[in-house]
């Protein structure tokens, strides 16, 4: 696996993917987006994705937070994740390592499209 250490100042901004069963958890994660635009109103929560899209095998939602934010929502969100899967990941390197080296993982790890990410290494 590639690591390189990376300086911190250098992370343009964080993603959190937030993964769902559309027809099982679906409401807990319409709590959880409710409860996270209430808390935190500057960060950027995307749309629904019910189905594959990029990388990410199961459905999802992204919020978009700057790194000035990371001390006060990634606590908030491992501790109100509803037992929802989420990964937190850098946008820092390129694609493949910002979700499998540099990301972190609240609850269960999820398969992702590697071969997505892979395809779309060093490119921003």
């Amino acid at each position: 696996m590639d690591f390189v250490n990376i300086d911190p100042a250098a992370v343009a901004e964080w993603h959190a993917h937030v993964y769902y069963d559309p027809d099982k958890t679906k409401d807990a994660a319409a709590r959880l987006r409710e409860r996270i635009a209430h808390a935190f109103p500057d960060l950027r929560i995307g749309r629904w994705h019910d189905e594959s899209v990029g990388p990410h095998i199961a459905s999802m939602y992204q919020v978009v937070f700057p790194p000035a934010r990371f001390g006060a929502f990634v606590p908030w969100l491992a501790l109100n994740r509803d037992g929802l899967s989420i990964l937190v990941h850098p946008i820092a390197a390129d694609a493949w390592s910002d979700h499998v080296v540099y990301g972190v993982w609240l609850g269960e790890r999820l398969p992702l499209n590697e071969p997505v990410l892979r395809r779309n290494r060093g490119r921003d």
